[in-house]
């Protein structure tokens, strides 16, 4: 199956409607810029879905920016030396991209570095709608997908299960709880984890995309765009993808 058709599968099968590869006739209109501009953050597991991420919104006439970090991406500092390092080189970025980016949104996707304990978490996320807010920009806090605990995450494993929750007491923030997408089984199809367990393929993140951009154009007054219009494009042959081992 190739991947375009596997993104119309995986579309249809969460409530879109098949999308049908046809040769283009005339130039696609552009689309009407809303206003509305997304910096997207987190860590390779969000990273895996920016390239849907940004063609759906895209395609909706929204600015989007990937602000996504592999190995990081974390806001929570927590006690180890791998989050003190990714949290440091993640907030220092922020800063730059709120200055030239200039974001409406800020969409961080809970990573799986987010370790330390509850209140340091509740702090970072707490810290991260602060900025948001001073930076005029709405924040989103989205709950990352099940993903496999190997053994690298297992010593982390009680700090990845309480961050969501740490996270939707924030503040001053949206939060998104995908389990509405994927379910809470890493292992089950609803889940559409790569062959890794952790991260997902073109499908999975198609069917992210369309539920994230529902979401977030009931939140800022825009109308997503059909899946029609964006789910078969360039963004499948991302190299992520191939690096996952993703058809």
């Amino acid at each position: 199956m190739s991947a375009a058709l596997a993104v119309a599968v995986a579309l249809a099968g969460c409530g879109a409607a098949a999308v049908t590869a046809t040769p283009a006739r005339t130039a696609t209109p552009a689309p009407t810029a809303t206003g509305v501009k997304v910096l997207w953050m987190g860590d390779s597991i969000a990273g895996a879905q920016a390239p849907a991420v940004a063609a759906a919104l895209t395609a909706a006439g929204v600015a989007v920016k990937d602000a996504t970090s592999a190995g990081g991406g974390n806001v929570v500092a927590g006690g180890h030396e791998v989050t003190t390092m990714g949290a440091a080189d993640t907030w220092k970025r922020l800063q730059k991209e709120i200055a030239s980016f200039r974001p409406t949104v800020i969409a961080y996707q809970i990573t799986a570095y987010d370790w330390g304990t509850t209140r340091q978490q509740l702090a970072a996320y707490r810290k991260l709608a602060r900025t948001a807010g001073d930076a005029k920009a709405r924040l989103v806090l989205i709950s990352p997908p099940p993903f496999k605990i190997d053994d690298f995450f297992r010593p982390h494993e009680k700090a990845i299960r309480s961050a969501p929750a740490m996270a939707a007491k924030a503040g001053n923030a949206t939060f998104l709880d995908t389990a509405d997408l994927w379910g809470d089984d890493p292992a089950a199809d609803r889940a559409q984890r790569a062959k890794d367990g952790i991260h997902s393929c073109q499908q999975g993140s198609a069917a992210f995309a369309a539920w994230f951009a529902k979401r977030l154009g009931e939140l800022t007054g825009f109308t997503p765009a059909a899946p029609a219009a964006w789910a078969t494009g360039r963004w499948t042959g991302d190299e992520r993808f191939g690096k996952l081992g993703c058809g």
